[in-house]
């Protein structure tokens, strides 16, 4: 404290702040030393806090470091096109000696899909993402892309998918992107994407099954099933079934499937508890638009479940998401009457206000080393309420609503609200896909970056099975479906 009085720093408003004349830089190796220009000399120590730091992580996406003639170290930023001394890492350094973590809220319903990969090099993963032409499938893309993995937008319209290739490659002209054709509602389309994939002999790291229509009226698809049931759910499972070896051969692999909150507005067995296939692909007479969404929706937990219980063993993990607010969404274009109730209910959405630190499941960053706690005690949490774990937490079903109010709270100027919202969307997907906490876990449900309890029936283990049994059974009889 002499030496702080001495240079008459005791009286500062920030602990890290630096005195007049003084400059934070790092040496190649990622350490920090402090350069006094009044005296002319360097140190390793904070001059005020006498701590020592160092830069946590990887450059940024598109930064790289370069030495200048004099010796100097600076750095390039691509994406923007320029160049700095200051390394941008400095804005994440860690003490030489830190000290025990506090808890506090890294993310929430108001966290885009940016912020979740701030400082991740995503270089050399592969990446693939259903229904990624338009809204939060697009921006789940569009995310990874700019963080350097080479994304592949699996898509039913290639018009609109090779225009939302060309958008990404807009902002990063280096960006590793591409579009291929995925019609969920036809088999063979299905069979058609897995051969074209697998034929370019790349690894597949994520997979996101992210597409979904919404409000169609009943339709058969060419395979003779109800096409909201078939898309939502089939499709991706047909989809999983043909790409599952080339996910294991590339483990550790993601699955990220995106359900929604209405699962819990539904069933789909009978009155004896047994799967009912007449709900899942209801005739006309028995269909309602909504209620088939929401039945399929709860198909995408049960099915990721399983399919995590199944791959896990082989290094390919999976969970189900609530990717947020639909009312920017194009889900609701399926029918004029839900265009309608969508458009007259945004105004209220929008307004929506809540405190960011509201009511919401809080988790620790954590240093590496401490991972395995969040593995230990990930499985043991309460089942309602927050629970007690070093690493995630629950996020009670009774108070979701406020996840879904922190959506609304934030609107970037520069691209619009709807990219706002597609962005937040898109966050908690992103974060299951790409959380180092998540390594190795799986079998879970996600809503605002924080795992929640599912409906009791998307917890059923029997449930899952028999819908696993089904599916493999429909995709056997139908046309262009893998032979008996």
């Amino acid at each position: 404290m002499a030496a702080l009085r001495y240079a008459g720093l005791d009286d500062t408003d920030s602990e890290d702040e630096l005195p007049p004349g003084w400059e934070q830089r790092t040496t190649k190796d990622g350490w920090v030393y402090y350069a006094n220009h009044t005296e002319e000399k360097t140190q390793w120590e904070h001059p005020k806090t006498g701590k020592r730091k160092r830069i946590a992580g990887d450059l940024p996406y598109g930064w790289e470091q370069e030495t200048d003639e004099n010796g100097q170290v600076f750095f390039v930023d691509h994406i923007n096109r320029r160049t700095t001394y200051l390394d941008p890492r400095l804005a994440f350094t860690v003490d030489d000696n830190p000290t025990k973590p506090t808890a506090r809220q890294r993310y929430d319903g108001s966290t885009t899909a940016m912020e979740i990969l701030q400082g991740r090099d995503l270089s050399g993963k592969v990446v693939v993402v259903t229904g990624a032409n338009s809204g939060i499938g697009f921006e789940t893309a569009k995310s990874f892309a700019l963080h350097g993995a080479h994304v592949i937008l699996a898509c039913r319209n290639m018009t609109r998918a090779n225009e939302a290739v060309s958008r990404i490659l807009g902002e990063w002209h280096k960006a590793k992107v591409e579009a291929m054709t995925l019609d969920l509602a036809l088999l063979r389309s299905v069979q058609h994407f897995a051969q074209a994939f697998k034929a370019k002999n790349v690894s597949l790291h994520v997979l996101v099954c992210n597409a979904a229509v919404f409000g169609l009226p009943w339709t058969l698809t060419k395979d003779g099933l109800e096409a909201t049931f078939q898309v939502n759910h089939l499709g991706h499972f047909y989809l999983v079934q043909l790409l599952q070896d080339v996910l294991c051969r590339s483990a550790p692999a993601r699955v990220v499937v995106v359900s929604s909150e209405s699962h819990r507005f539904t069933d789909i067995n009978d009155s004896s508890g047994k799967l009912d296939f007449s709900r899942l692909s209801p005739s006309k007479n028995d269909y309602w638009a909504m209620l088939a969404y929401n039945r399929s929706k709860l198909c995408n937990i049960l099915f990721s479940n399983e399919l995590h219980r199944r791959l896990s063993p082989r290094g390919v993990t999976s969970n189900a998401v609530h990717p947020g607010n639909m009312m920017y969404s194009a889900l609701h274009r399926g029918w004029w009457v839900y265009t309608l109730l969508f458009t007259l209910a945004r105004p209220f959405t929008k307004s929506m206000k809540t405190s960011r630190r509201a009511a919401l499941g809080r988790r620790l960053d954590l240093p590496g080393e401490n991972k395995a706690n969040i593995k230990a005690d990930v499985r043991s949490m309460p089942a309602a309420g927050l629970g007690g774990s070093p690493g995630l937490f629950f996020l009670n079903p009774d108070r979701l609503r406020h996840c879904e109010e922190q959506k609304y709270q934030r609107e970037e100027e520069s691209e619009g609200p709807a990219a706002a919202f597609h962005q937040q969307g898109a966050a908690t997907t992103v974060y299951c896909a790409v959380a180092p906490e998540l390594e190795g876990l799986g079998g879970m449900y996600f809503n605002s970056c924080c795992r929640c309890l599912p409906s009791a029936e998307a917890q059923s283990e029997d449930t899952a099975r028999a819908l696993w049994a089904l599916s493999e059974r429909l995709l056997q009889g139908a046309p262009g479906g893998p032979p008996a």
